[in-house]
This record gives structure tokens, sequence and C-alpha cells, in this order.
């Protein structure tokens, strides 16, 4: 882990058997992208949702530890996926990943693997976003699998947030 992005528009992915590191710049301060990343609405891939791209009506971060990470779906129905371990903007989130490898959800924390998001500045108007999915191995007989799974999946999120971000207003 920790080599060098290729080039400042890709996602950069290291894995080790039971985590994934991926690591991206964009075009933003350090609140900017922090802010960026939570409003999963601007960038989460809704077919990944319970409710999917038809039914999924909200999709957010209650911004706290304790906070859940949620979808609200057809009906005002709603699913729990994470929990805030750490809330400390604009530098560094951690949750609690609660869905298992069957899509199904864990309502064990201690049997969910983990995110953590680093926000630096890394130089003028440009910030590197890590993000760390770990403890795969939590998930069982399925965790390499989940894990290998997972890198393709946080590599086409994290490649929307990319997206989501340069076409977000910049302050001057």
């Amino acid at each position: 882990m920790g080599q060098e992005i290729a080039e400042p528009d890709a996602v950069h992915q290291d894995v080790d058997r039971f985590s994934l590191r991926s690591t991206l710049l964009v075009p933003a301060s350090p609140e900017e992208a922090f802010t960026a990343f939570t409003d999963l609405t601007s960038w989460w891939v809704a077919e990944y949702t319970w409710s999917g791209p038809d039914f999924l009506t909200e999709l957010g971060i209650e911004p706290r530890p304790g906070g859940m990470l949620y979808e609200i779906g057809p009906h005002g129905f709603r699913a729990d996926w994470g929990r805030v371990l750490t809330w400390d903007p604009p530098r560094r989130l951690v949750f609690v990943w609660q869905i298992g490898p069957d899509r199904v959800p864990v309502p064990d924390p201690s049997k969910a693997s983990e995110v953590e998001v680093i926000v630096e500045a890394d130089g003028p108007g440009r910030t590197r976003v890590t993000v760390e999915h770990r403890k795969f191995d939590r998930h069982g007989t399925a965790a390499e699998g989940y894990r290998q799974a997972m890198t393709e999946g946080w590599q086409d999120m994290l490649t929307r947030y990319l997206h989501s971000v340069r076409r977000r207003p910049h302050p001057a």
C-alpha cells in the first residue's frame, strides 16, 4: 500500500487480503471535498441501494458519532446500513459498513467491515481523499470475495464522487 496516484484523475487502489485502500485527488479544498463526500445523493450509485434507482427517495449520513448512514425508499421505508464511529470534518470520517456480502443487513457491528475516509490538502485547490474499507474478515468465509467485489464497487463510486466534485460550484 501507499503507492502514488499514476494520473491525477484516477482512483488508485491498493489491496490486502481483508482491506482495500482507494486514493484520489479532487479539485477542491478539504472542506469542499468532505462536504461533497458526505452528500451521498450527489454521487452514490443508486443501483447499489436496497431501494434501487426507481424507488430511492433519500440517502444520507447523520453528521455525528453514533449517527446512521441510511436510505429511504418506497413508502418512507428507512434502511440503516452503517453507523458513524468518527465524525471529524473536514479531516476524517469512520463508519461501520453493515452490509453483508449477500447484501443482507449486518445488525451486529462487530461482524461488519469498516470504512475510514481521510481528507488532506494536497496543494492549492487540490485535496487527497483516501478511503480505506477494512476488516472484511469480519464477514466470515465470503470475506475475500466480498473485498474483491467492493474493489470494483469503490472504483465506480469514487469515480462518480470525483465527477460530482468537479460539477460543484467552488467559491471564488
